[in-house]
């Protein structure tokens, strides 16, 4: 890469583990805001709800604001917002300004995937290296994200916490305000379709224009190659995501609780109870993300993806049914954890690889488009679903639904090989 493409791939990479650095403080924060609240696991796992929905249901309207005003203003304006949404969180007064607070992250985040992936895929010549960085950013925000959170919420009030969050965006941002995109292979923009390679408004030429009748279009190409059922997996797998992980914290510190005796603040804090060791685990879960992210590369280079898919769901089902049982011993429980961590990972370089394998080059982006509204958008329904579960009956049958919706996932998957038809 030259020093231009080197400086989008920074900017996108940074920009990208911001998105995910909030996304997966929540369900950290969400320990203290139960009792800062006075509210249920079931109510806030409503209010997640709506903002990781809005998360995925923008993207495609996201995709088509891309296509007209091009990739920087678009991830600089997802910046901005995120930051004005955390900086409400940390003034909430009540549940409703919270609610408010997260949905506003959900509008602005959900522009950065197609901003982000559009712009890489059009102004860097070696997009594969581009993306795999671009991957790293993203992993190191899901790691490092709740972790600081974690840190920060050891020493400082949760309200100083969420308003401290919001520092690295004036760092990125200010960073890509100085990156011009124009440098970076202007003519390929041009050449891949769509907005203009440089970031800036609509070209005016046709292959820019976005229509109705467009988008009819390329949904009628891609629903005539099977990608129907393409889509009903990558939402079982979103489904999966958002309900494994929105509590998870709180699962894995009421069970450490119980195993181990480690305190890690004062007990006399008002968020001893609420605040342990299990936070520490669930970053570990995430970390281990990243060897997840590479076995899904390696699987996918090797054997249909759609295939190992087949597989890796009936991994994750039968961790989940194993999961409660594993919290008898210190060990298991942990191996299982981390096992849980790796696998939910490894499936979304499998399942990205099959969405590219089951979609026409002409309509790659609309279906990339749909996968986002499957996995962030009908996805984020699984927040809710655990609060719902564990407010009414508990861990084990929690665990019990994500098997079934693993094995949904694995049959969808199965399905995939037999009825839909490969287009790349």
């Amino acid at each position: 890469m030259d020093s231009a493409e080197r400086r989008i791939v920074a900017f996108t990479a940074g920009s990208h583990g911001l998105v995910h650095t909030y996304e997966l403080s929540i369900p950290i924060l969400l320990t203290v805001w139960i009792g800062e609240f006075s509210t249920t696991a079931a109510a806030l796992g409503l209010v997640v709800t709506v903002g990781y929905g809005l998360f995925g249901v923008g993207a495609l309207p996201g995709g088509i604001l891309v296509d007209r005003f091009g990739s920087k203003p678009l991830i600089l304006a997802c910046l901005a917002g995120m930051a004005g949404s955390f900086l409400l969180v940390s003034v909430a007064p009540n549940l409703l300004t919270l609610a408010v607070a997260i949905a506003a992250w959900g509008v602005t985040a959900s522009v950065y995937h197609p901003a982000g992936l559009s712009l890489l895929s059009k102004a860097v010549d070696q997009r594969g290296t581009a993306l795999g960085y671009h991957g790293i950013g993203g992993n190191l925000g899901i790691a490092l994200g709740p972790l600081a959170t974690a840190l920060l919420l050891l020493a400082f009030d949760w309200r100083l916490v969420a308003a401290a969050l919001t520092a690295p965006v004036a760092v990125v941002a200010a960073y890509g305000a100085t990156v011009d995109v124009g440098d970076a292979m202007p003519d390929r923009g041009n050449d891949a379709g769509g907005g203009d390679g440089d970031g800036g408004g609509g070209s005016g030429g046709t292959k820019g224009e976005i229509s109705a009748s467009t988008i009819v279009d390329d949904t009628r190409v891609l629903l005539a190659g099977g990608f129907l059922i393409v889509f009903a997996f990558v939402t079982f797998s979103g489904l999966y995501y958002r309900t494994f992980l929105t509590f998870l914290p709180d699962l894995l510190g009421d069970v450490l609780g119980g195993l181990i005796d480690v305190q890690l603040i004062d007990p006399e804090s008002p968020y001893a109870e609420e605040f342990d060791v299990g936070r520490y685990l669930y970053v570990a879960v995430l970390t281990v993300g990243v060897l997840g992210q590479y076995l899904g590369g390696r699987i996918a280079d090797r054997m249909a993806p759609e295939r190992g898919l087949m597989v890796l769901m009936g991994i994750l089902a039968a961790l989940a049914l194993l999961f409660v049982p594993a919290g008898r011993t210190t060990a298991t429980f942990v191996a299982a954890s981390l096992a849980l961590g790796v696998a939910l990972f490894t499936v979304q370089p499998l399942s990205q690889a099959t969405v590219a394998a089951y979609s026409p080059s002409e309509a790659r982006g609309i279906s990339f488009g749909y996968t986002y509204l499957g996995i962030f958008g009908v996805g984020s329904l699984g927040a809710a679903l655990a609060g719902a579960v564990l407010t009414r009956a508990g861990p084990r049958e929690l665990f019990v639904v994500l098997a079934g919706i693993a094995t949904l996932g694995a049959l969808s998957a199965a399905a995939v090989t037999r009825f839909a038809t490969r287009q790349d």
